[in-house]
């Protein structure tokens, strides 16, 4: 028997972890996100519904070598800062990032309500992540999850 396709997304367990190591780690804690994509058996792109509590920020900046990202606003209002500068973002407004557009992003909440967005981007199983503002890399593994160093290559 097939099991029904739809769910409500909130029936999807939420959680703040993160893969990033120590300081960055704690900077990602008022990010919480629900893997959708997971959810729904999905294996060529993920989907993730991603809340920031005030004060929060989505990631640190960085940018993509091989997987394009899609961003669409859904509640409140979110700074998205890149290379270009600081730009605000409110319901219905969306953002892409293609692979290799060597554009660090990240979206902040200086609001004072959660901010609700979805993040949609592939599934490409060799990633790079470069963030320029901090000594990180990122580099995906063998068994498909992000692994970070310095950018000289060295553990934290």
């Amino acid at each position: 028997m097939t099991k029904p396709s739809g769910f409500d997304p909130r029936s999807v367990p939420e959680s703040n972890s993160t893969g990033y190591p120590e300081p960055y780690a704690a900077r990602a804690r008022k990010r919480w996100y629900r893997r959708l994509g997971d959810h729904a058996g999905l294996s060529h792109f993920g989907v993730n519904l991603v809340r920031l509590e005030p004060g929060g920020r989505s990631s640190e900046r960085h940018w993509h070598r091989e997987q394009d990202e899609f961003v669409y606003v859904l509640e409140g209002e979110t700074v998205l800062v890149t290379d270009a500068g600081e730009e605000l973002l409110g319901p219905g407004m969306c953002a892409g990032f293609p692979a290799g557009a060597a554009n660090g992003h990240h979206f902040l909440n200086r609001s004072g309500r959660d901010v609700v967005f979805l993040v949609v981007g592939d599934r490409t199983p060799t990633e790079e992540a470069t963030y320029p503002d901090i000594d990180m890399h990122g580099r995906t593994g063998p068994d498909g999850r992000m692994r970070f160093t310095r950018k000289d290559g060295s553990a934290f």
